[in-house]
């Protein structure tokens, strides 16, 4: 086995899946094109979409890995911590020195024994390289009429650095994902004298906060991931939004438009205070725009309203512009596919592997270990690699659904790497801690209980991050709980 691997990429992707191969005994090099690691928490303007008021819409617990616990209490870390939370894991492992910053990859094409990487030093071979350089960073503005004649700034949201820039001004922010109405929300409490939101549906919100809990602990379990393969579709939609609703009413009873019934169909999105800024008329809500004249806009159901700027969180297309021509091929590469065995490895390019590909609500930090892990752990051999059929079935599943929408949550995305790696811990070899790995959150040290890697102390961490806010403090199932169990059966 030889062990020179290529990382492109020095974000969480990148750095997590380094230091997992060098635990396999591989020797990796990353590749990072800024001046310093982290990626998007590198906040760097050229390649992030951090702003400096941004904090996480993930809990600290579920924004790390399963090594390195975070500094401090705070429950929702501001973007600076979680830069320096990877500069520590990166000091912490080992992987500073093997980083080349500045160094951009601008090719990679397969070659005789490996691949052949370029950069502007020149064209290297490795024998295995992971693509890790992320799917957010390529904006996409959509296509609207007459945008063109707008005379204001048009910009996405990734290029927002604060309200500041946009004081006094009549603001359109268009799109309804987290940075949008967190955008939207710091814009009404700093000075813009104008906040409208247009939509093309109106998703259910989920605040940060339920009860003095995060909602990622509560939205993404285990339990949530056994629903999703034993239930009806419509059950599980069910339980879903009445977590939802239950933590944060309905957005038509704070005076937005009413979304449609099913949650599967309307979607969620996570914002503390967006819906409270609607109720207090500091934010409008518009459906999608129709066009624009100048600085007038004339949204779907007639209504128009003139604007200063116009600010897009409409989404990202996956650029992987260095990729070769026979590659992207082999993938289906465009926009929005990869086509991957679970989004990682595809059978006709063995040794070349791929990182946080993937669409996803919640947090990406213990998806990323657990996928990490499973690259390692087959490139390593501790783990078997899936047949070639396998793969080729997974691929087929995949591409029978482009056209659909890919996004995924992340607690299904944990539990897939978690089985694939081998990591994804018994219920019946814990007993103490069932209802912790059923209800509790997906923390990253529930991952180190069992198969490699296997940790002594993580049946005692584990059971301190399920009771970090006191829902899971013991093992007595709530009536809820023993009558969503007894769905399973």
């Amino acid at each position: 086995m030889s062990d020179r691997v290529a990382v492109i990429g020095a974000g969480p992707g990148g750095l997590v899946t380094a230091r997992w191969l060098l635990a396999q005994g591989f020797a990796p090099t990353l590749f990072e094109r800024g001046s310093t690691l982290g990626g998007q928490w590198s906040g760097d303007d050229n390649r992030s979409g951090v702003w400096p008021a941004m904090h996480t819409n993930t809990s600290r617990i579920l924004t790390a890995f399963s090594d390195l616990v975070p500094a401090g209490r705070v429950v929702f870390p501001h973007n600076r911590a979680v830069s320096a939370y990877l500069h520590r894991y990166a000091e912490t492992f080992g992987l500073i020195p093997r980083i080349r910053f500045t160094t951009p990859v601008t090719g990679l094409r397969r070659g005789p024994g490996g691949w052949l990487l370029r950069t502007p030093d020149g064209e290297e071979r490795f024998e295995r390289v992971v693509v890790a350089t992320g799917r957010f960073h390529t904006p996409v503005i959509p296509d609207v009429a007459g945008l063109d004649t707008f005379p204001g700034p048009v910009s996405s949201t990734f290029s927002f650095r604060g309200a500041g820039a946009h004081a006094g001004q009549r603001v359109l922010v268009a799109g309804c994902a987290v940075s949008a109405l967190e955008i939207a929300t710091e814009l009404a409490q700093h000075g813009a004298a104008r906040v409208v939101v247009t939509q093309r549906r109106q998703r259910y919100v989920l605040p940060k906060f339920a009860a003095g809990v995060p909602s990622d602990h509560r939205i993404f379990t285990r339990y949530g991931v056994l629903a999703a393969e034993t239930l009806a579709p419509a059950e599980v939609d069910r339980q879903l939004k009445q977590i939802v609703v239950e933590a944060n009413g309905s957005p038509e009873q704070y005076g937005a438009p009413q979304p449609d019934p099913s949650l599967f169909a309307a979607g969620v999105t996570l914002s503390q205070h967006h819906l409270s800024m609607v109720a207090e008329g500091r934010i409008t809500v518009r459906p999608w725009i129709d066009r624009v004249s100048g600085e007038t806009v004339t949204f779907a159901d007639g209504s128009a309203e003139q604007f200063d700027a116009l600010l897009f969180g409409t989404g990202f297309r996956l650029d992987l512009p260095f990729l070769s021509d026979e590659i992207r091929e082999i993938l289906g590469l465009d926009d929005v596919h990869l086509d991957a065995d679970r989004h990682t490895f595809h059978p006709d390019l063995p040794g070349l592997a791929f990182s946080g590909m993937w669409d996803q609500s919640g947090g990406y930090f213990v998806p990323l270990e657990l996928q990490a892990r499973w690259i390692a752990y087959t490139w390593g051999g501790t783990v078997a690699g899936a047949a070639d059929r396998e793969q080729r079935a997974a691929i087929s599943t995949y591409r029978a659904r482009r056209g659909l929408p890919q996004k995924t949550r992340m607690n299904l995305a944990a539990i897939m790497f978690a089985r694939a790696a081998g990591v994804e811990p018994t219920l019946e070899r814990w007993p103490d801690l069932r209802r912790a790995l059923l209800f509790g959150p997906l923390a990253p040290s529930c991952f180190r209980l069992e198969g490699p890697d296997a940790s002594p102390d993580a049946a005692t961490r584990f059971a301190a991050d399920a009771a970090a806010f006191g829902a899971i403090t013991g093992n007595q199932l709530t009536a809820r709980e023993q009558a969503y169990c007894a769905l399973l059966r």
